[in-house]
């Protein structure tokens, strides 16, 4: 046979073999992410379009400062507009959603007509966000108001990429330097009616916090004339205090007030968020507190409107429950609520997640508040809400289907960016 007939073999290169290797292993999760995406897609259609439950507004005093918990967006969209309109010196904002729909437009008017009577407003949004909202929306702010459209990467990506990263997930509003507003709330009718969410309003020592997380970012490489001015704290430790992630200074504290509080435990644990995807250090401090006897209570949206963070958080609930921990499905709408109280004792309201995003990647704004009055109003909050939960039974879990524990498996490799 002559040699220009013998078959070819074709040898992978071995620069070639990690890649392959690589995108075979990607292309399970993908696959499995794509398929749960377009069964919802068409669960969608069955499901009713109803008003969220609203449980209240609850005041509690503690110390100097008067604070207000929200669970109702119009209730909340109502007093920050009253705010604003009644603003003398200063307006600071960041955001993370804002949608171009009659809601948004009563945010243009206000900051416009506050912007005109001489008020100083700065606001920042995240623009990955807002992708889909026409930049037109925002230009109908008026030029006097100073606007920050946050990129998901900054200009100094390259040379310091983890300091210029993280998207602007935190909702604020500080109204004088006197009022503050955060909490999970975006700006938008679907959150004011439809989503179940939990927003803060805090007069007092916190403010400060609130302020200096939406100036530092502001401040962060612009000249001093643009700046916002600083101004000193009027407590150097409030029993209300801010705790915000600020990945421009590398800082991540969010995280380590979860994990400190939740080793305190001795009694219960009562937590609310929409996305649970924690990383194995706040997922073993719950399992371990669990298995201690205190009452660990987790509370996530039966659905929310991220099917894949639902099933890649179910991959945890086995482990959950084999340690004695409570899962509770809420079934009435998309709840959005980013709390937790510990021990009737220790609380937080805020912007971050439990998951990995939220805790080591966003900008995030939380207030810990250390208060016996203000955790007996959040476990009032709480308890209202457990009544639109499913219990997740451990013996139906473990008898589920298997493609479902298939598809948790298959997404396990996502935990990591969600």
């Amino acid at each position: 046979m002559s040699p220009l007939s013998l078959p070819i073999r074709r040898r992978t290169s071995s620069k070639t073999l990690p890649l392959a290797i690589a995108a075979s292993a990607l292309a399970v999760p993908v696959t499995a992410a794509v398929s749960v995406v377009a069964l919802d897609l068409l669960k969608q259609r069955e499901r009713k379009d109803r008003d969220a439950p609203r449980p209240g507004t609850f005041e509690s005093q503690v110390e100097e400062s008067p604070l207000t918990i929200y669970t109702d967006g119009e209730a909340l969209y109502g007093d920050m507009l009253k705010a604003i309109g009644s603003a003398h010196h200063s307006i600071l904002m960041k955001t993370y959603i804002w949608k171009n729909d009659e809601v948004g437009q009563k945010f243009i008017d206000a900051f416009n007509a506050a912007a005109r009577r001489g008020v100083d407003v700065f606001i920042i949004y995240d623009g990955f966000a807002n992708l889909v909202v026409p930049q037109s929306f925002y230009g109908r702010l008026d030029e006097k108001v100073h606007i920050h459209r946050m990129p998901a990467a900054g200009r100094s990506f390259w040379k310091a990429p983890l300091r210029s990263t993280g998207f602007n997930h935190s909702k604020i509003l500080v109204v004088d330097d006197e009022i503050g507003f955060v909490g999970g709330y975006n700006i938008g009718a679907l959150y004011a009616k439809k989503w179940r969410d939990t927003h803060l309003r805090a007069a007092g020592p916190a403010v400060w916090g609130l302020r200096q997380t939406v100036a530092r970012l502001w401040n962060e490489g612009r000249h001093p004339a643009e700046q916002v001015p600083w101004i000193a704290p009027n407590s150097w430790n409030p029993t209300v205090r801010v705790v915000a992630n600020m990945p421009v200074d590398l800082v991540y504290p969010v995280r380590n007030m979860y994990l400190k509080a939740i080793e305190r435990a001795h009694d219960r644990i009562w937590i609310s968020t929409p996305y649970f995807i924690p990383d194995q250090q706040i997922l073993r401090a719950l399992v371990l507190a669990a298995q201690r006897g205190v009452n660990v209570e987790v509370m996530v949206p039966k659905d929310s409107n991220h099917v894949i963070a639902d099933w890649v958080s179910r991959g945890f609930f086995g482990q959950m429950l084999d340690a004695g921990i409570t899962i509770l499905l809420y079934t009435s709408s998309m709840m959005h609520s980013k709390t937790a109280t510990i021990d009737g004792e220790w609380s937080t309201i805020g912007t971050a997640n439990i998951d990995r995003l939220s805790l080591s990647f966003n900008y995030e704004s939380n207030v810990e508040v250390i208060d016996p009055g203000f955790a007996a109003e959040m476990e009032e909050v709480f308890r209202s809400d457990r009544e639109h939960c499913e219990t997740v039974s451990p013996e139906a879990w473990r008898s589920r289907h298997p493609m479902a524990r298939v598809t948790e498996v298959a997404l396990k490799p996502l935990r990591p960016v969600l």
